[in-house]
């Protein structure tokens, strides 16, 4: 039967960096819910600008329109404390962040999560620092993938390489991938090209297609998170790549982090390095190991489907509220 409850979700909606909104809103939908989305990065004609109004104003609207019991945000810029209180007064909507930030953006995170009535952080590690600073809990909600966006498929010709690494350039990343180009490494996205692996990059892969074909095409997927400080112990989240990589049943390798074991485990399901010398020893392995690379992946893949979508997320996350949006 379904559930009438209804969510309003503020979000920013594209292919590329925030293409997990949509992969949410799908997921809420196949619950039950009834789902109204309202895109934060969209740009208004200068007609509805003098029809609607400013963001705050088109934002009031989308609420008294939707009349949501639920608020869901992903802890954009544009929702600061003085917004998020004006809108809140207008309706009896329970507001929900769950902010996709690590160690880097912490600080800020906290500030625009201030007014929500429950905060959920991606990382044990961030819900640390941003209950600290606000006095109050914060629950770990890790992300997910949409196991049918990213999906096993094979791939050949200009995506085929031995080892890739799909991401934006870091000199941290650099230097680390740098020590796997004798294994045929390919890397992908924003900044190689500025950089002594220069003659490694295929592309940008601006598309959630293109990122899909890329790692697609590798033997060793490789994850390399990003960090505030290089060493810090403190460093615990995962990103969503760990599980766009699990989605497709990739065999990875990817750098150890303390959040890990709450969703893979490590030598089964994934391979975690710690330094360079473990990286290269752990691709050198499964380049050579193509069965166990291959056993590696599904088994990802496996614990993937069983734990880490979308839908588990969303259904976690609604069971939580004092009011369930659905049925145990």
């Amino acid at each position: 039967m379904s559930n009438e409850r209804s969510i309003l979700l503020l979000a920013d909606f594209d292919d590329g960096p925030n293409a997990h909104a949509a992969q949410r809103r799908r997921a809420l939908e196949r619950l039950g819910l009834r789902v109204t989305t309202f895109d934060l990065s969209a740009k208004p004609s200068i007609f509805e600008r003098m029809r609607v109004g400013d963001l705050p104003r088109r934002l009031e609207r989308a609420l008294d329109d939707s009349a949501p019991d639920l608020v869901l945000t992903f802890g954009s810029p544009l929702l600061d404390e003085p917004l998020v209180d004006r809108l809140r007064g207008r309706s009896r909507a329970r507001w929900v962040t769950w902010m996709p930030d690590d160690l880097r953006t912490a600080w800020e995170a906290s500030v625009l999560a201030r007014p929500y009535d429950q905060i959920y952080a991606v990382g044990t590690d961030v819900a640390a620092e941003v209950a600290d600073r606000l006095g109050r809990t914060v629950d770990v909600l890790s992300v997910a993938a949409d196991p049918s966006v990213y999906r096993p498929i094979r791939t050949k010709d200009q995506y085929r390489a031995n080892v890739v690494f799909a991401g934006a350039a870091t000199p941290r990343r650099e230097r680390l991938l740098g020590e796997l180009v004798e294994f045929g490494l390919a890397v992908w996205g924003p900044g190689w090209r500025q950089t002594s692996l220069r003659d490694y990059c295929r592309g940008e892969a601006t598309s959630t297609d293109e990122y899909v074909r890329a790692y697609a095409g590798a033997t060793v997927a490789v994850n390399i998170h990003h960090v505030a400080v290089e060493g810090d112990p403190r460093e615990a989240a995962c990103n969503q790549r760990l599980f766009e990589l699990a989605a497709m049943g990739a065999a990875q390798v990817v750098d150890e982090r303390g959040d890990l074991a709450r969703s893979f485990e490590a030598g089964e399901e994934v391979l975690a390095f710690r330094d360079a010398a473990e990286l290269r020893s752990y691709v050198r392995e499964l380049i050579e190991n193509p069965s166990e690379a291959e056993r590696l992946g599904q088994a990802a893949r496996a614990r993937l489907l069983r734990d880490h979508t979308y839908m588990h997320r969303m259904r976690r996350l609604l069971l939580d509220q004092p009011r369930p949006m659905l049925a145990e």
